[in-house]
């Protein structure tokens, strides 16, 4: 391959065009936009800036949140410290610092966004908002809106989560979570650096519906959207049975991140998998493995084994997890109590924010560590009321 064609520069294709180039391949990425503001909440797990230490080791504007609080109606709310703390960015922030390191390894960044692709034997040949260009392979990283439909993972509407919220002016120390009754999703505050990210996410509801719900919860914390500016996104939340069929490679191509629908089901989050995606078609297509073919068999291979077998038991639980009942209530209300009750289910609330919790090994750790965190629980209710004006949260 002589030269290879990034179809978008956000993270991942930014990232895979860094591994790319690194390794003296031609690279050009086409991107519109390069660095923009991304609507999320922005944020690294401790998995993520781990295995990729440059995330954390820079100049870039960030900050480190040390604490979470969870909340969900009947469940009240329970503070997390995390041991591993989570890592926000400005997305345009990252995105720029990504582009930069994909320039400084040789990758050719183009202000141009990717209109149509068409296969010949030679290659490709892409049509631009700059003109025409030629690449012998093509890695898209054009994110969940992807107009290109041949290529990439095929979106149907159950495969789909609305995101959307404010940035507002204002700081806080910490991340606060909502859960909230009915709603497959969740409501988020993040620390960015000079403002908040105040969204709601979502699967099964009409942004309409969430953006009411999310205007609720800002009232009640007095939290003006007349001071933010508005932001929606698309996410993939790939459901559980399209997983075994996502279409992450074919003739001459891979997808990578959002594009590929690597998305957390359950979370939302997808910064990770677009890094981790990224490095892994570079892997692929840098091996010594056989012919071009071997390659693109390799690629998705490697992202069941890594990740994408874990994300796809995440699916399959993730309805049950948001709208579930578990002993006389609510999932999400009785893991806020169990967060703030129970020491053993708080370590695995930390694993899971830390990304070191697989939605794999989850089912046989909390079998494991169940009969304790119910007796933690049962034990913090019943000092409530032998202690006199004791609440429950203050008793751990």
């Amino acid at each position: 391959m002589k030269r290879i064609a990034i179809l978008g520069g956000g993270p991942a294709g930014a990232f895979a065009a860094e591994r790319l180039a690194s390794a003296g391949l031609r690279v050009a990425v086409f991107d519109e936009k390069l660095a923009w503001e991304k609507p999320c909440g922005g944020g690294l797990t401790y998995k993520a800036y781990s295995q990729y230490p440059f995330l954390i080791d820079n100049s870039m504007p960030k900050r480190l949140v040390h604490e979470t609080v969870l909340g969900a109606p009947g469940g009240g709310e329970a503070t997390l410290k995390l041991t591993d703390p989570m890592l926000i960015y400005s997305r345009f922030d990252l995105n720029r610092m990504l582009l930069e390191r994909a320039e400084r390894a040789g990758a050719q960044i183009e202000k141009a966004r990717v209109l149509k692709m068409t296969r010949h034997s030679a290659g490709w040949q892409l049509k631009t908002t700059g003109g025409t260009a030629t690449a012998d392979f093509c890695i898209v990283a054009m994110g969940a809106r992807n107009p290109l439909r041949d290529v990439g993972t095929e979106l149907k509407p159950q495969d789909t989560m609305a995101a959307l919220g404010y940035y507002v002016p204002g700081d806080q120390q910490r991340i606060d979570l909502r859960f909230l009754p009915g709603l497959e999703g969740y409501i988020w505050i993040f620390p960015r650096c000079g403002h908040l990210s105040v969204g709601i996410c979502g699967k099964g509801e009409p942004a309409a519906a969430l953006r009411a719900r999310l205007e609720r919860f800002m009232a009640e914390r007095g939290i003006s959207p007349r001071d933010g500016r508005f932001y929606s996104h698309l996410l993939p939340s790939l459901d559980s049975g399209s997983w075994q069929d996502n279409r992450v490679a074919g003739d001459g191509w891979m997808a990578v991140g959002d594009s590929a629908g690597l998305v957390d089901p359950l979370t939302g989050e997808g910064l990770y998998y677009a890094i981790r995606s990224a490095d892994l078609a570079a892997r692929a297509l840098l091996s010594e493995v056989g012919d071009l073919a071997e390659k693109l068999a390799q690629y998705p291979a490697l992202l069941r084994r890594d990740f994408a077998s874990d994300l796809e038991f995440g699916a399959r639980i993730a309805k049950r997890f948001f709208v579930g009942r578990i002993l006389f209530g609510a999932v999400t209300e009785r893991m806020v109590e169990l967060t703030r009750r129970s020491p053993r289910f708080s370590l695995i609330m930390q694993d899971l924010f830390a990304g070191r919790q697989t939605y794999t090994g989850l089912k046989r750790r909390l079998l494991r560590n169940l009969n304790g965190s119910l007796f933690d629980l049962a034990m913090s209710f019943g000092l409530a009321r032998v202690v006199p004006g004791q609440s429950p949260s203050c008793l751990l």
